[in-house]
């Protein structure tokens, strides 16, 4: 294999110029934990890197992938289970009913993955409306066909996240674009209410029969091998 197709170009919207992302530096309480958060789309990180007051920078950097461990959630032997799983293990989630709570231990019990035993993690970022979808899920108002359908709505994308310190090492600065608020903080508003919209006219409020829901993963005692999933 040549060294070029090892060589992943990702990006990481910020309000600040990153040129040495360091291991160990961030909030803990992301999607996946601590980690470095990048996107594979430019248009994306730009979004993520402005805000409604200030502009931000899009940073650009190669990412050597050869001998990195990887999880990828979207590989087939994965469900949204294990990806929501992985929320459940780092995001604080408004479990406000007793079905949210069962809900939550069993799939804790039975969809973990031992995600920080690798460098790499690429998968849905639940961000502000799609959060507010797991959420839904866990507490019965959707069912585990419209969760599914629903981080599609937006096109918001996988991000990919650095775990590990020889991740770390293995990440180099390119260079950056400034991004201006004006321009892309209506996009990123824009996508975030289409995704709501999309989703209480096609998703939220039409049940199908037959739809599997967290009561039914819990009573029927489906695992992460079930056909049905």
């Amino acid at each position: 294999m040549s060294t070029r197709l090892t060589i992943m170009r990702i990006y990481h919207g910020s309000k600040d110029i990153i040129k040495k992302p360091i291991f160990g530096i961030g909030k803990k309480y992301n999607d996946y934990g601590l980690g470095f958060y990048c996107t594979e789309s430019i248009e994306l990180a730009k979004e993520w890197a402005v805000d409604i007051n200030r502009d931000g920078f899009a940073n650009i950097y190669e990412l050597d992938i050869k001998d990195l461990k990887i999880l990828n959630l979207n590989d087939k032997k994965y469900n949204i289970l294990h990806w929501l799983t992985i929320l459940l293990e780092n995001r604080i989630f408004d479990i406000h009913s007793s079905l949210a709570y069962e809900g939550r231990e069993y799939l804790l019990k039975n969809f973990k993955i031992n995600y920080e035993d690798y460098d790499v993690i690429i998968g849905y970022r639940a961000d502000d409306s799609y959060f507010a979808f797991a959420q839904d899920f866990l507490n019965g108002s959707i069912s585990y066909k419209q969760l599914n359908n629903a981080l599609l709505l937006g096109k918001l994308g996988n991000q990919i996240v650095l775990k590990s310190k020889k991740a770390f090492n293995k990440i180099e600065f390119i260079d950056y674009i400034k991004v201006d608020k004006d321009k892309y903080y209506p996009i990123k508003e824009n996508r975030d209410k289409l995704a709501r919209r999309e989703y209480f006219n096609n998703e939220r409020n039409k049940r199908q029969k037959g739809d599997i829901n967290i009561i039914n993963i819990i009573d029927e005692e489906m695992k992460e091998n079930d056909p049905r999933l």
